[in-house]
């Protein structure tokens, strides 16, 4: 990526963490051709993999145990992912998260390309 790849896509990568709304305009707004940018596009499937893994586990996990540890630690968890993908995409890095960022970077490898 380079450092103009990296300037068009800034905002739309901070964009895509802010709520699963977020992400959708960051994606519309990346998709225009002559604003398409492969770090806007790493950022937004993380922080896609991230909302998505979030509901999944929300709705399955802590729906079935009433338990306000579990799901405070699975906010908690959360939280600090979405933290730090957005901390990178503010600093100009293309890190994946930690645990998941891999994975997300494979399964959604057609989105946005």
């Amino acid at each position: 990526m380079t450092e103009e790849d990296i300037s068009r896509g800034r905002k739309n990568a901070i964009i895509s963490y802010i709520t699963i709304i977020g992400f959708i305009v960051a994606y519309y707004l990346n998709n225009e051709e002559d604003k398409k940018s492969a770090f806007a596009s790493f950022h937004i499937r993380q922080s896609l993999g991230l909302w998505l893994s979030f509901i999944v586990v929300n709705l399955s996990i802590t729906r079935n145990f009433d338990i306000f540890m579990l799901r405070a630690s699975v906010y908690v968890f959360f939280f600090t992912l979405i933290i730090y993908g957005l901390s990178n995409a503010i600093g100009r890095k293309s890190q994946p998260v930690p645990l998941l960022g891999n994975l997300f970077q494979k399964i959604f490898a057609n989105l946005g390309s």
